[in-house]
């Protein structure tokens, strides 16, 4: 499989995407807010939400894509995904810390630490968790990676998810994996920091066995963008092993390691954003019926025509 699938980090928001997606784009460079598409009549009574208010905003940090999307007030973040923030200045560093933590929540001050000479951790007004750290090693200006905290009935299993994920997609390895040794703060062999690829974009991941009291949720997902239906099949097949079954629906699963992905066709965003409103409500009613998405049933239902 030679096709690298965009890997999205989709972040649910009650009702402020739109507002967080502002902000943030905002704040970084090469960002910007893009596509929006707005809640229909299909599925109302599912969704709860006003027609034509916002459904979900595309947007891009420093070069990677985002999508927000209104769910309502079923899922909140927690700091299990945060969006790990490499910064080649202090200045860049204080600027983001500070716009962040306007009506948020610190959860590690910024201040001098063995790894960084400048670092924080922070919830954001929106409950989004951020670690912004100073790094001087060659890089661009910039870098945002998703970084995933394995805790609670997790911890431990960092290193086993990595190379589960990275036997699965394309243009993927683990690049840099440090263990806790005898005598530190978790147990001996756990990951204490580890970077990672899939399909050529860079991820992070740690152990933590301290009982934090929170864990993945759907409010941190990665949507997955599939050209063929093969792909579709591989990746939902590969990730949903061993994962919660009652959590598959309309494309979202969850992984053994209890972290959700969205496997979605890359004509869906196209289906569903663009001037055929009625096409666009015929596949959302579609979508709504299945568990693991049917790119000819979603097809045969944007055109109107009963699907083979």
């Amino acid at each position: 499989m030679t096709h690298h699938p965009p890997i999205i980090p989709c972040l649910w928001f009650d009702h402020q995407g739109e507002e967080a997606a502002a902000l943030y784009a905002s704040l970084l460079p090469d960002s910007a807010t893009g596509t929006v598409t707005r809640y229909g009549k299909a599925g109302q009574e599912v969704h709860g939400r006003e027609v034509g208010s916002v459904m979900t905003v595309e947007f891009r940090l420093a070069g990677r894509d985002f999508l927000a999307l209104n769910g309502g007030p079923l899922f909140k973040f927690t700091p299990a995904v945060s969006l790990f923030v490499h910064c080649g200045s202090e200045a860049d560093v204080d600027r983001l810390w500070n716009r962040l933590a306007e009506g948020g929540n610190v959860l590690m001050p910024l201040d001098r630490y063995d790894w960084s000479d400048r670092f924080g951790w922070l919830s954001d007004r929106f409950g989004l968790s951020w670690q912004i750290m100073l790094d001087r090693s060659p890089r661009t200006a910039i870098e945002i990676t998703p970084s995933l905290l394995f805790t609670g009935n997790v911890a431990g299993k960092a290193e086993e998810a990595m190379r589960a994920y990275t036997s699965l997609f394309p243009a993927a390895e683990i690049a840099d994996l440090h263990r806790y040794g005898p005598g530190e703060n978790d147990r001996e062999g756990n990951v204490k920091y580890a970077r990672f690829a899939l399909a050529g974009q860079s991820f992070s991941a740690m152990d933590s066995s301290m009982p934090h009291g929170f864990g993945f949720t759907e409010a941190f997902s990665f949507q997955v963008l599939c050209d063929s239906q093969r792909e579709v099949d591989h990746y939902w097949e590969g990730l949903g092993a061993g994962g919660d079954a009652t959590a598959q629906e309309c494309g979202w699963l969850k992984d053994r390691f209890g972290l959700s992905w969205q496997i979605v066709p890359a004509v869906l965003p196209k289906m569903l954003s663009g001037p055929d409103r009625e096409g666009a409500e015929r596949v959302m009613d579609a979508l709504l019926k299945m568990k693991k998405l049917d790119i000819a049933a979603l097809e045969a239902a944007h055109a109107g025509r009963a699907s083979s």
